[in-house]
């Protein structure tokens, strides 16, 4: 999924910005050129995106949140799409804010331990929805029992920088 999205921003990116940059670059440079440093626009959008930037194009968010896990109350151990909930992926939305198969990107959590045992990339999959989920609020999946929210614990749920960058078909990868 990620190679796939990798492709389309390679794609994007040089016919959007690499075309007219070459169209305007200058063949000679004279002193007062020398003196002015110039923009790359092509290199500044490839360091926002691999610094944990919004990708371009994606629609950003400050939104707050908070977490759930399988066990509580009223909780099953699947989505609203009738998809198996992935511990640290699984997002509920409110889907008129933000679409059901939606492929989030949460800077926040960004190295944050998964289950497995590798670092969270900080996408996640709006696939579950909740009612009291309004507005500019996200419920993340935990995992599986209240000690699975320790790993998010830590974050500043009253303000994440939310990015869509995606839809996905089908279930979420678990």
């Amino acid at each position: 999924m990620r190679r796939k999205l990798a492709g389309i921003l390679a794609t994007a990116v040089i016919s959007a910005f690499a075309a007219p940059a070459l169209a305007h670059a200058a063949p000679d440079l004279d002193s007062a050129s020398a003196a002015t440093p110039r923009v790359d626009p092509l290199g500044e959008l490839i360091s926002t995106a691999l610094g944990g930037g919004a990708l371009p194009g994606s629609v950003e968010y400050k939104m707050r949140a908070t977490m759930y896990h399988a066990g509580a109350k009223g909780i099953r151990a699947f989505d609203s799409l009738g998809c198996k909930v992935a511990a640290m992926r699984t997002v509920a939305v409110d889907p008129k804010v933000i679409p059901r198969r939606t492929v989030l990107f949460i800077k926040e959590t960004v190295g944050l331990p998964m289950p497995d045992g590798t670092t969270h990339d900080g996408y996640w999959y709006a696939s579950d929805i909740g009612g009291a989920i309004k507005g500019l609020k996200l419920d993340l999946f935990s995992g599986f029992g209240a000690a699975s929210m320790k790993t998010l614990r830590g974050l500043d749920l009253s303000s994440l920088s939310v990015s869509k960058v995606g839809e996905f078909k089908g279930c979420p990868p678990q």
